[in-house]
């Protein structure tokens, strides 16, 4: 499954016009501590002293997995169809947030497992009604990874050709942190304990019962456990082994917004799964992400330090939906605006030398 994605390692010439600049505000030296380095980031990959956040968006991935018939979540899998219905009425919380500040959201039927009335906000990009049961055969075959890969290159290539410079990725599907942490065991080498979390909020038998059932897919499948000197190509076995296909769609997602030179604003733990995904295909693609939060599943600030990031938020969600992502996009917004807004010493006659606000 080689892919042909070109994602290009960020240019940082315009570092030191930006440090400049950033430096040159009416403020000590450091003092708007981490917006700074959000300030940065944006300038950098927009390239450009003067950066905007065009018509950002929040695409929402659905995707349903054969493997909640073993009970490794504590909700049926029929809820991720429903959760869906109310994304599209408004009633979520990814609606109230970006409501409240200005994300277009978009809802994307990457593979649920029933039959969703036609909505303006829903795009259709079923790849089939669910995965299959990983215990017993690959989640999906390597047509299908690709064609997800591929439908979610395309759609984030149509926002960008709408004018999106700005693009966040959330998820919905019962049974997805199992197929997250498989990933991350996989493709990281950490035992599986360490990536396997509590998801929709197990308890301690059935989180147990959730770690067994993940043993015993690794058992069915060999391959996952063995060392690859071809990582690009044992990410994307290890997609179509375990993964999603909300997650896949997302990796093509991921990629397609690097290339195109968007900001890519991540979620939690499975939105990270995917980026492990996509960054084994192409490393550079980290560069141009931001971390919106570090959330309550175990795992995740784990994967986090993997990429060596930081999240701008750490306010115990465990919730997905992109819901992260709504909550920091303000902090963007201001990173943005003080680069703009704020006087310089020289525009407002402060003496920069003797500054000690």
């Amino acid at each position: 499954m080689p892919l042909d994605f070109v994602v290009p390692p960020l240019d940082t010439r315009l570092r030191s016009a930006l440090t400049d600049k950033i430096n040159g505000k009416t403020k000590p030296l450091g003092a708007l501590g981490a917006l700074e380095d959000l300030a940065l980031r944006i300038g950098l990959i927009q390239q450009s002293v003067t950066p905007q956040l065009n018509l950002p968006a929040l695409m929402v991935f659905a995707g349903d997995h054969g493997i909640a018939a073993a009970g490794v979540s504590a909700y049926p899998q029929a809820v991720t169809a429903q959760m869906v219905a109310n994304f599209l009425a408004g009633g979520a919380a990814i609606n109230v947030f970006t409501r409240q500040h200005g994300l277009a959201l978009q809802v994307v039927d990457a593979g649920v497992n029933a039959e969703l009335v036609a909505h303006p906000q829903l795009i259709d990009a079923k790849i089939a009604y669910g995965t299959n049961n990983m215990l017993s055969e690959p989640a999906m075959t390597d047509a299908q990874c690709l064609k997800a890969i591929q439908t979610g290159a395309e759609l984030v290539a149509k926002q960008f050709a709408l004018g999106c410079n700005c693009i966040g990725f959330g998820e919905m599907g019962i049974g997805n942190t199992s197929s997250a942490a498989l990933l991350m065991h996989s493709l990281t080498g950490l035992p599986l304990a360490q990536c396997v979390g509590r998801g929709t909020g197990l308890s301690d038998a059935q989180l147990a019962h959730k770690l067994a059932v993940l043993q015993q897919v690794l058992v069915r499948h060999a391959l996952l456990r063995q060392a690859h000197t071809d990582r690009p190509q044992h990410a994307l076995h290890s997609l179509a082994t375990v993964g999603g296909f909300e997650i896949a769609m997302m990796v093509g997602a991921l990629l397609k917004a690097a290339e195109c030179g968007m900001i890519l604003m991540i979620d939690g733990f499975i939105a990270s799964s995917a980026l492990l995904v996509a960054s084994a295909c192409c490393p550079a693609v980290l560069a141009y992400c931001i971390f919106s939060h570090v959330s309550n599943e175990q795992g995740h600030q784990v994967l986090l330090n993997h990429f060596n990031a930081t999240a701008l938020l750490n306010l115990d969600l465990r919730l997905g939906e992109g819901s992260g992502v709504a909550l920091a996009f303000p902090l963007l917004q201001s990173a943005v605006l003080f680069l703009h807004e704020m006087a310089s010493f020289s525009e407002a006659g402060v003496d920069s030398n003797s500054c000690c606000l």
